[in-house]
Protein backbone atom coordinates (compact mmCIF):
# COMPACT_ATOMS: atom_id res chain seq x y z
CA UNK A 1 0.00 0.00 0.00
CA UNK A 2 1.34 3.50 -1.35
CA UNK A 3 1.20 5.80 1.68
CA UNK A 4 0.23 9.53 -0.06
CA UNK A 5 0.24 12.77 1.43
CA UNK A 6 -1.23 15.83 0.03
CA UNK A 7 0.91 19.47 0.58
CA UNK A 8 -1.66 22.18 0.00
CA UNK A 9 -5.64 21.83 0.10
CA UNK A 10 -6.74 24.02 -1.72
CA UNK A 11 -8.96 23.58 -4.86
CA UNK A 12 -6.64 21.14 -7.00
CA UNK A 13 -6.12 19.01 -4.12
CA UNK A 14 -9.70 17.45 -4.67
CA UNK A 15 -8.98 16.65 -7.70
CA UNK A 16 -5.69 14.97 -7.01
CA UNK A 17 -7.87 13.16 -3.96
CA UNK A 18 -10.45 12.32 -6.51
CA UNK A 19 -7.75 10.44 -8.49
CA UNK A 20 -6.55 8.68 -5.61
CA UNK A 21 -9.52 7.47 -4.54
CA UNK A 22 -10.32 5.59 -7.84
CA UNK A 23 -7.56 3.30 -6.15
CA UNK A 24 -7.83 2.37 -2.55
CA UNK A 25 -6.64 -0.55 -3.00
CA UNK A 26 -3.29 0.58 -4.06
CA UNK A 27 -2.43 3.75 -2.08
CA UNK A 28 -3.75 5.53 1.09
CA UNK A 29 -3.64 9.14 1.91
CA UNK A 30 -2.33 9.48 4.92
CA UNK A 31 -1.74 13.12 5.61
CA UNK A 32 -2.43 16.33 4.66
CA UNK A 33 -0.55 19.60 5.24
CA UNK A 34 -1.96 23.12 5.32
CA UNK A 35 -1.13 26.27 7.18
CA UNK A 36 -4.43 26.50 7.55
CA UNK A 37 -5.65 23.55 9.73
CA UNK A 38 -9.35 24.30 9.60
CA UNK A 39 -8.97 24.51 5.77
CA UNK A 40 -7.06 20.88 5.88
CA UNK A 41 -10.46 19.63 7.95
CA UNK A 42 -12.88 20.56 5.69
CA UNK A 43 -11.12 18.47 2.72
CA UNK A 44 -10.37 15.36 5.10
CA UNK A 45 -14.15 15.31 6.09
CA UNK A 46 -15.32 15.89 2.58
CA UNK A 47 -13.34 13.10 1.48
CA UNK A 48 -14.06 10.90 4.87
CA UNK A 49 -10.26 10.35 5.29
CA UNK A 50 -8.59 8.70 8.12
CA UNK A 51 -5.49 11.13 7.96
CA UNK A 52 -3.76 13.25 10.07
CA UNK A 53 -3.34 16.77 9.71
CA UNK A 54 -0.07 18.73 9.87
CA UNK A 55 0.69 22.86 9.31
CA UNK A 56 4.33 22.28 8.18
CA UNK A 57 4.75 19.47 5.61
CA UNK A 58 8.34 18.90 6.92
CA UNK A 59 7.05 17.16 9.95
CA UNK A 60 5.22 14.36 7.11
CA UNK A 61 9.32 13.88 6.16
CA UNK A 62 11.13 13.21 8.75
CA UNK A 63 8.90 11.00 10.35
CA UNK A 64 9.19 8.44 7.16
CA UNK A 65 6.08 8.04 7.34
CA UNK A 66 5.09 8.76 3.51
CA UNK A 67 5.87 7.35 0.06
CA UNK A 68 4.15 10.18 -2.33
CA UNK A 69 3.31 13.69 -1.94
CA UNK A 70 1.11 15.35 -4.46
CA UNK A 71 2.12 18.94 -4.28
CA UNK A 72 -0.75 21.21 -4.60
CA UNK A 73 0.60 24.52 -3.21
CA UNK A 74 1.20 27.99 -5.29
CA UNK A 75 3.35 27.52 -7.72
CA UNK A 76 6.41 29.59 -5.83
CA UNK A 77 6.81 26.77 -3.32
CA UNK A 78 7.13 24.34 -5.62
CA UNK A 79 10.58 23.67 -5.87
CA UNK A 80 11.84 23.80 -2.27
CA UNK A 81 9.07 21.15 -1.31
CA UNK A 82 9.85 18.95 -4.07
CA UNK A 83 13.76 19.37 -3.47
CA UNK A 84 12.97 18.39 0.59
CA UNK A 85 10.15 15.49 -0.46
CA UNK A 86 12.66 13.83 -2.96
CA UNK A 87 15.95 14.27 -0.38
CA UNK A 88 13.63 13.02 2.09
CA UNK A 89 13.54 9.53 -0.22
CA UNK A 90 10.03 10.34 -1.11
CA UNK A 91 8.31 10.35 -4.72
CA UNK A 92 6.71 13.72 -6.06
CA UNK A 93 3.72 14.48 -8.26
CA UNK A 94 3.83 18.09 -8.71
CA UNK A 95 1.03 20.34 -9.87
CA UNK A 96 1.83 22.41 -13.22
CA UNK A 97 3.93 24.52 -13.18
CA UNK A 98 6.85 22.59 -12.35
CA UNK A 99 8.83 25.30 -11.32
CA UNK A 100 8.71 29.07 -11.20
CA UNK A 101 12.44 28.97 -13.37
CA UNK A 102 14.63 27.01 -15.50
CA UNK A 103 17.72 27.21 -12.63
CA UNK A 104 14.51 25.58 -9.88
CA UNK A 105 13.41 22.98 -12.29
CA UNK A 106 17.34 22.29 -12.45
CA UNK A 107 17.49 22.23 -8.74
CA UNK A 108 14.55 19.59 -8.81
CA UNK A 109 16.29 17.40 -11.17
CA UNK A 110 19.58 16.72 -9.03
CA UNK A 111 17.31 16.01 -6.07
CA UNK A 112 16.19 13.23 -8.35
CA UNK A 113 19.15 11.91 -9.79
CA UNK A 114 20.42 11.86 -6.28
CA UNK A 115 17.62 10.63 -4.38
CA UNK A 116 16.29 7.46 -7.16
CA UNK A 117 13.20 8.35 -6.33
CA UNK A 118 10.27 9.67 -8.98
CA UNK A 119 8.94 13.14 -10.17
CA UNK A 120 6.18 13.55 -12.55
CA UNK A 121 5.00 16.67 -13.08
CA UNK A 122 1.16 17.18 -13.66
CA UNK A 123 0.10 17.29 -17.40
CA UNK A 124 -3.25 15.84 -17.18
CA UNK A 125 -4.43 16.30 -20.87
CA UNK A 126 -1.96 13.57 -21.67
CA UNK A 127 -4.06 11.53 -20.36
CA UNK A 128 -7.26 12.58 -22.44
CA UNK A 129 -8.90 10.08 -25.00
CA UNK A 130 -9.23 13.14 -27.94
CA UNK A 131 -5.42 14.18 -27.38
CA UNK A 132 -4.14 10.38 -27.61
CA UNK A 133 -5.59 10.01 -30.51
CA UNK A 134 -4.40 13.07 -31.93
CA UNK A 135 -0.89 12.04 -31.36
CA UNK A 136 -1.41 8.83 -32.70
CA UNK A 137 -2.54 10.56 -36.09
CA UNK A 138 0.43 12.45 -36.11
CA UNK A 139 2.74 10.13 -35.64
CA UNK A 140 0.98 7.80 -38.47
CA UNK A 141 2.12 10.18 -40.76
CA UNK A 142 -1.52 9.81 -42.52
CA UNK A 143 -1.88 13.64 -42.47
CA UNK A 144 1.68 14.02 -43.87
CA UNK A 145 4.28 16.23 -42.83
CA UNK A 146 2.55 19.19 -40.14
CA UNK A 147 3.21 22.52 -41.72
CA UNK A 148 0.81 24.62 -38.95
CA UNK A 149 -0.26 24.10 -35.79
CA UNK A 150 -2.78 26.60 -34.16
CA UNK A 151 -3.39 26.09 -30.35
CA UNK A 152 -6.15 28.30 -28.88
CA UNK A 153 -5.60 28.00 -25.13
CA UNK A 154 -9.21 30.38 -24.25
CA UNK A 155 -10.68 30.68 -20.80
CA UNK A 156 -12.46 33.77 -18.85
CA UNK A 157 -11.63 35.07 -15.38
CA UNK A 158 -13.40 37.84 -13.81
CA UNK A 159 -11.54 40.30 -11.44
CA UNK A 160 -12.28 38.47 -8.65
CA UNK A 161 -10.31 35.54 -9.44
CA UNK A 162 -6.98 37.71 -8.69
CA UNK A 163 -8.55 38.65 -5.25
CA UNK A 164 -6.68 35.27 -4.04
CA UNK A 165 -3.47 36.49 -2.25
CA UNK A 166 -1.20 34.45 -4.29
CA UNK A 167 -2.74 35.51 -8.09
CA UNK A 168 -1.73 38.29 -10.54
CA UNK A 169 1.86 38.72 -8.84
CA UNK A 170 5.08 38.05 -11.06
CA UNK A 171 7.02 37.10 -7.50
CA UNK A 172 4.12 34.36 -6.41
CA UNK A 173 2.08 33.13 -9.73
CA UNK A 174 5.11 33.73 -11.81
CA UNK A 175 3.17 34.35 -14.75
CA UNK A 176 -0.42 34.85 -15.97
CA UNK A 177 -2.34 32.82 -18.35
CA UNK A 178 0.75 31.68 -20.54
CA UNK A 179 2.47 30.19 -17.38
CA UNK A 180 -0.92 28.80 -15.59
CA UNK A 181 -3.39 28.61 -17.63
CA UNK A 182 -1.51 28.18 -21.23
CA UNK A 183 0.61 25.62 -19.41
CA UNK A 184 -2.05 22.75 -20.55
CA UNK A 185 -1.67 23.42 -24.20
CA UNK A 186 2.04 24.58 -24.25
CA UNK A 187 2.46 21.37 -23.11
CA UNK A 188 0.69 19.17 -25.88
CA UNK A 189 2.00 20.96 -28.28
CA UNK A 190 5.84 20.43 -27.14
CA UNK A 191 4.33 16.49 -27.12
CA UNK A 192 3.23 15.99 -30.28
CA UNK A 193 5.14 18.25 -32.00
CA UNK A 194 9.04 18.83 -30.33
CA UNK A 195 10.50 21.71 -29.02
CA UNK A 196 10.65 24.30 -31.49
CA UNK A 197 13.75 26.58 -33.09
CA UNK A 198 13.04 29.91 -32.04
CA UNK A 199 9.86 32.05 -30.61
CA UNK A 200 8.46 35.27 -30.73
CA UNK A 201 6.14 36.94 -28.69
CA UNK A 202 3.82 39.89 -27.61
CA UNK A 203 1.62 40.26 -24.49
CA UNK A 204 -0.64 42.62 -22.27
CA UNK A 205 -2.99 42.73 -19.44
CA UNK A 206 -5.92 44.09 -21.22
CA UNK A 207 -9.01 43.89 -18.52
CA UNK A 208 -7.53 43.08 -15.09
CA UNK A 209 -6.06 46.03 -13.55
CA UNK A 210 -6.30 43.97 -10.18
CA UNK A 211 -3.69 42.03 -11.81
CA UNK A 212 0.67 42.48 -12.55
CA UNK A 213 0.84 39.11 -14.89
CA UNK A 214 -0.75 39.44 -18.34
CA UNK A 215 -4.00 38.27 -19.64
CA UNK A 216 -3.78 37.31 -23.33
CA UNK A 217 -0.33 36.99 -25.00
CA UNK A 218 0.03 35.34 -28.67
CA UNK A 219 3.39 33.57 -29.46
CA UNK A 220 4.73 32.12 -32.90
CA UNK A 221 7.07 29.17 -32.69
CA UNK A 222 9.47 28.24 -35.77
CA UNK A 223 10.25 24.52 -36.33
CA UNK A 224 13.33 22.77 -38.31
CA UNK A 225 11.73 22.49 -41.76
CA UNK A 226 9.82 25.97 -41.83
CA UNK A 227 6.60 24.37 -39.87
CA UNK A 228 5.14 27.27 -37.89
CA UNK A 229 2.85 27.57 -34.92
CA UNK A 230 0.73 30.01 -33.39
CA UNK A 231 -0.34 29.65 -30.09
CA UNK A 232 -3.07 32.25 -28.03
CA UNK A 233 -3.01 32.13 -24.08
CA UNK A 234 -6.34 33.71 -22.49
CA UNK A 235 -8.08 34.52 -19.94
CA UNK A 236 -10.09 37.25 -21.70
CA UNK A 237 -12.22 34.79 -24.16
CA UNK A 238 -16.23 33.93 -23.56
CA UNK A 239 -16.85 31.11 -24.24
CA UNK A 240 -13.77 29.27 -23.14
CA UNK A 241 -13.57 27.78 -26.76
CA UNK A 242 -10.20 25.57 -27.19
CA UNK A 243 -8.64 23.47 -29.51
CA UNK A 244 -5.61 22.59 -31.44
CA UNK A 245 -5.12 22.13 -35.32
CA UNK A 246 -2.61 20.82 -37.21
CA UNK A 247 -2.48 21.06 -40.99
CA UNK A 248 -0.62 18.65 -42.63
CA UNK A 249 0.58 18.47 -45.94
CA UNK A 250 -2.09 15.72 -46.68
CA UNK A 251 -4.63 16.36 -44.26
CA UNK A 252 -5.90 18.49 -41.40
CA UNK A 253 -6.56 17.10 -38.09
CA UNK A 254 -7.79 18.61 -34.61
CA UNK A 255 -9.12 18.58 -31.01
CA UNK A 256 -12.04 18.70 -30.85
CA UNK A 257 -11.84 15.77 -32.99
CA UNK A 258 -12.51 17.00 -37.19
CA UNK A 259 -11.01 15.61 -39.90
CA UNK A 260 -10.66 17.40 -43.47
CA UNK A 261 -8.62 15.99 -46.16
CA UNK A 262 -7.55 17.99 -49.51
CA UNK A 263 -5.99 17.17 -53.24
CA UNK A 264 -5.42 19.05 -56.32
CA UNK A 265 -7.07 19.62 -59.08
CA UNK A 266 -5.45 19.56 -62.24
CA UNK A 267 -5.46 23.77 -61.83
CA UNK A 268 -3.85 23.83 -58.50
CA UNK A 269 -6.99 24.24 -56.43
CA UNK A 270 -8.47 21.59 -54.06
CA UNK A 271 -11.05 18.98 -54.03
CA UNK A 272 -12.02 16.98 -50.53
CA UNK A 273 -10.43 13.65 -50.49
CA UNK A 274 -13.29 11.44 -48.91
CA UNK A 275 -11.18 8.15 -49.18
CA UNK A 276 -8.23 9.74 -47.19
CA UNK A 277 -10.63 10.79 -44.75
CA UNK A 278 -12.28 7.41 -44.04
CA UNK A 279 -8.33 5.84 -43.79
CA UNK A 280 -7.69 8.08 -41.01
CA UNK A 281 -11.09 7.71 -39.40
CA UNK A 282 -10.79 3.92 -39.72
CA UNK A 283 -7.29 4.08 -38.32
CA UNK A 284 -8.80 6.33 -34.88
CA UNK A 285 -11.72 3.83 -34.49
CA UNK A 286 -8.97 0.80 -33.69
CA UNK A 287 -7.08 2.73 -31.16
CA UNK A 288 -8.08 1.19 -27.76
CA UNK A 289 -9.67 3.59 -25.31
CA UNK A 290 -7.96 4.90 -22.33
CA UNK A 291 -9.03 3.05 -19.25
CA UNK A 292 -8.66 5.73 -16.74
CA UNK A 293 -9.00 9.59 -17.52
CA UNK A 294 -6.72 12.72 -16.93
CA UNK A 295 -5.80 13.13 -13.19
CA UNK A 296 -6.84 9.74 -12.70
CA UNK A 297 -4.64 8.61 -15.92
CA UNK A 298 -1.43 10.19 -14.57
CA UNK A 299 -1.92 8.79 -11.20
CA UNK A 300 -2.64 5.00 -12.07
CA UNK A 301 0.89 5.48 -14.23
CA UNK A 302 2.22 7.05 -11.26
CA UNK A 303 1.28 4.54 -8.69
CA UNK A 304 2.41 1.84 -11.52
CA UNK A 305 6.11 2.68 -11.70
CA UNK A 306 6.50 2.51 -8.07
CA UNK A 307 5.29 -0.55 -7.51
CA UNK A 308 7.17 -1.94 -10.31
CA UNK A 309 10.49 -0.38 -9.40
CA UNK A 310 10.78 1.01 -13.02
CA UNK A 311 9.60 4.56 -11.98
CA UNK A 312 9.40 5.27 -15.86
CA UNK A 313 6.77 7.67 -16.12
CA UNK A 314 5.02 10.06 -19.25
CA UNK A 315 6.14 13.63 -17.62
CA UNK A 316 9.25 13.09 -15.93
CA UNK A 317 11.02 16.05 -14.66
CA UNK A 318 12.49 16.50 -18.02
CA UNK A 319 9.27 16.74 -19.68
CA UNK A 320 8.16 19.38 -16.85
CA UNK A 321 11.00 21.63 -17.38
CA UNK A 322 10.60 21.74 -21.29
CA UNK A 323 7.01 23.28 -21.17
CA UNK A 324 8.16 25.41 -18.45
CA UNK A 325 11.51 26.44 -20.87
CA UNK A 326 8.65 26.67 -23.87
CA UNK A 327 7.06 29.33 -21.57
CA UNK A 328 10.25 30.90 -20.11
CA UNK A 329 10.80 31.98 -24.14
CA UNK A 330 7.94 33.24 -24.33
CA UNK A 331 7.58 35.83 -21.69
CA UNK A 332 11.83 37.04 -23.11
CA UNK A 333 10.37 36.94 -26.15
CA UNK A 334 7.26 39.11 -25.24
CA UNK A 335 9.78 41.05 -22.81
CA UNK A 336 12.59 41.99 -25.07
CA UNK A 337 10.73 42.21 -28.53
CA UNK A 338 13.12 40.07 -29.64
CA UNK A 339 13.15 36.64 -31.13
CA UNK A 340 14.30 33.86 -28.57
CA UNK A 341 16.59 31.28 -30.11
CA UNK A 342 15.92 27.67 -28.27
CA UNK A 343 17.03 25.97 -26.00
CA UNK A 344 17.57 28.58 -23.23
CA UNK A 345 21.14 29.01 -22.21
CA UNK A 346 22.14 29.64 -17.92
CA UNK A 347 23.16 32.94 -18.81
CA UNK A 348 19.74 34.05 -20.11
CA UNK A 349 18.16 36.89 -17.82
CA UNK A 350 15.28 34.58 -17.57
CA UNK A 351 16.87 31.16 -16.41
CA UNK A 352 17.00 32.29 -12.98
CA UNK A 353 14.01 33.01 -10.55
CA UNK A 354 15.51 36.74 -9.87
CA UNK A 355 16.37 37.34 -13.40
CA UNK A 356 13.18 36.67 -14.36
CA UNK A 357 11.67 38.92 -11.48
CA UNK A 358 13.59 41.65 -12.49
CA UNK A 359 13.36 41.84 -15.90
CA UNK A 360 9.50 41.45 -15.43
CA UNK A 361 8.99 44.35 -13.62
CA UNK A 362 11.56 46.12 -15.73
CA UNK A 363 9.58 46.06 -18.41
CA UNK A 364 5.51 46.56 -17.36
CA UNK A 365 3.20 45.35 -19.88
CA UNK A 366 0.77 47.36 -22.10
CA UNK A 367 -2.18 47.87 -19.92
CA UNK A 368 -0.66 46.77 -16.56
CA UNK A 369 -1.10 49.75 -14.16
CA UNK A 370 1.46 48.48 -12.01
CA UNK A 371 1.49 46.76 -8.91
CA UNK A 372 -1.37 44.12 -8.02
CA UNK A 373 -3.65 46.59 -5.46
CA UNK A 374 -5.60 43.13 -4.18
CA UNK A 375 -5.15 42.53 -0.64
CA UNK A 376 -2.33 40.39 -0.21
CA UNK A 377 -2.59 38.28 3.20
CA UNK A 378 -0.33 35.85 2.52
CA UNK A 379 -0.43 32.82 5.47
CA UNK A 380 3.06 31.89 5.32
CA UNK A 381 5.21 29.60 3.23
CA UNK A 382 5.72 26.51 5.26
CA UNK A 383 2.56 24.40 4.40
CA UNK A 384 1.43 25.87 1.12
CA UNK A 385 -1.87 26.77 0.69
CA UNK A 386 -3.87 27.05 -2.99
Amino acid sequence: MIRVGIIGTGKIAETHLKAYAQFGGRCQVVALANLSIDKAAVLRDQFGLDCRLVQDYRELLRGGELDLVSICTPPHLHAEIAVNSLKAGVHVLIEKPMAMSLEECDRMLEAQAASGRLLSVVGQERYVDRNVKLKAVLESGLAGRIVHAQVESYWWRGLSYYDVWWRGTWEKEGGGCTLNHGVHHMDLLQWMMGMPRSVQAVMSNTSHPNSEVEDLSVAVFAYDGGTLAQMTSSVVHHGEERQMIFQGERARVSAPWKVYASREREDGFPVRSPELEEEIELFVSRLEPLKYDGHAGQVDEVLTAIETGSLKVLIDGREGRKTLELITAVYEAAATGERVELPLKPDSRFYTREGFLEAASASPLPGCRGPKTAPLTAPGNSGGES
